[in-house]
């Protein structure tokens, strides 16, 4: 984006109208500081994204004028007066955002739900949104065109009607219809990444956990119900292998979000992947997992796992502590299932939840370097953690704002020109694509 180019404050009324504010330019946060979005931190806003207001919480916005950084609560006299509150959006999958809404977050009346907040403005010139945001993904498979609901139902209920007796489809149909769940809808569409949920329990309490909050929970209420039951092998089977043998692009992926951490059900699942490769050598068969257990993952690897995603907030251990509260392992276990997964073989990467503020900053940045560099993780997915930014900036005690996240991915690219980013899951056909080493930025 130019540098010329006026990026106004997007507000909203209080019956939600959206409008670009009359005076202030755009603001961003890092952390709970407010700063000027720089060029290269701004896209226009990605098709399927979308715009939410933040209830009762004052925008803050930039006054040109005064060269400062000001709460609106009302629009100005001229302009009529009204009372007016922040907007955020909440972007399609594939981008990660490098600044947070500005907002008077202190004056928030509420917990806001389990969403991924990104910093919004309008352009003038252009006459559309922007967002503070970068591309790290070039997958198109998850855009929103790709997913009618119209086409869905029938074959949700033909699938089901000739399989009566699989529970673990009548979850994923659950998971497709009601929660409108992507990867459920792939595997009714018999196309790409479908998923195969297993584990009612967890041995983390993560604070955001979008499928299990406690009822006095400092957070918010989750997001989805997790799976009450463990599947059979023969159900897990009976919805993978076929996935497996006839879908294009075929993954079948272990731990998602309707359940707990799949690593507690390493044995079942063990039992499961060498059946399915007992009967087709076609497709991917994945792990999305807390990587709590080193031992459990070697086993996994022998049956014939791929590849495995390990989810972790922050690479420094306090911070890994109060966000995931582990039960029953440290920070430590996770670092030795990433070597193992190495030495077995397996496609590694992180599920890399990032936030504006904290995991840009300088200490954590070179604690990921580190990492990285030991344990040889092939890629870091870049998801955007949903969560109130207020709770989890308090949670995890930080002070200072960071480097920015734009300069954060640039600068671990420069250092680490093998690693690659991304968003999504990958075929074994894809892990390694031509000229990855200078895919970035996207």
């Amino acid at each position: 984006m130019k540098k010329s180019k006026t990026i106004l404050a997007v507000v909203a009324d209080e019956q939600g109208e959206v409008f670009e504010h009359p005076q202030l330019h755009m603001a961003g946060m890092n952390g709970m500081s407010p700063c000027l979005p720089q060029a290269q931190e701004l896209i226009p806003l990605p098709e399927g994204s979308r715009l939410f207001t933040l209830p009762g919480v004052p925008p803050i916005g930039y006054d040109p004028g005064k060269q400062r950084f000001v709460t609106s609560t009302r629009l100005p006299r001229q302009w009529g007066g009204a009372r007016i509150q922040a907007v955020c959006a909440f972007m399609a999958p594939a981008y990660t955002r490098t600044l947070l809404p500005a907002a008077d977050y202190g004056r928030k009346q509420l917990v806001l739900p389990l969403w991924a907040y990104t910093a919004v403005g309008w352009c003038v010139e252009d006459e559309r949104f922007y967002v503070a945001a970068a591309r790290v993904d070039r997958n198109t498979q998850w855009q929103p065109e790709h997913f009618d609901d119209r086409e869905l139902d029938p074959l949700v209920r033909n699938r089901l009607r000739a399989h009566p007796d699989n529970r673990l489809l009548e979850q994923l149909a659950r998971c497709a219809v009601d929660y409108h769940c992507f990867a459920a809808k792939n595997l009714f569409f018999g196309r790409w990444e479908a998923p195969l949920p297993t584990s009612p329990a967890c041995n983390s309490a993560c604070l955001g956990c979008l499928s299990l909050q406690p009822e006095a929970s400092e957070c918010c209420p989750s997001s989805q119900e997790r799976i009450a039951f463990v599947p059979t092998v023969d159900e897990i089977c009976g919805v993978a292998v076929p996935h497996l043998e006839q879908a294009q692009n075929a993954i079948v992926s272990f731990g998602q979000g309707c359940e707990g951490d799949p690593i507690l059900q390493a044995d079942l699942i063990a039992s499961a992947v060498r059946r399915m490769r007992g009967q087709t050598t076609r497709g991917t068969i994945h792990l999305n997992s807390n990587a709590s257990l080193p031992d459990a993952v070697e086993r996994l690897a022998d049956a014939g796992l791929d590849s495995i995603r390990v989810s972790l907030n922050s690479v420094r251990p306090a911070l890994y502590q109060a966000y995931h509260r582990p039960q029953g392992y440290v920070f430590a276990d996770v670092v030795e299932s990433l070597r193992r997964a190495k030495r077995q073989g397996l496609f590694t990467m992180l599920n890399y939840l990032v936030f504006p503020g904290v995991s840009d900053q300088p200490a954590e940045v070179e604690a990921l370097l580190a990492l990285l560099e030991e344990t040889g993780v092939d890629l870091v997915q870049l998801r955007n953690l949903s969560i109130d930014p207020q709770v989890y900036w308090q949670a995890m005690g930080e002070k200072e704002s960071g480097m920015g996240m734009k300069a954060m991915m640039d600068l671990v690219k420069q250092r680490l020109p093998h690693l690659q980013y991304g968003y999504f899951n990958r075929t074994r056909e894809n892990f390694f694509p031509p000229g990855y080493e200078t895919d970035w930025p996207l």
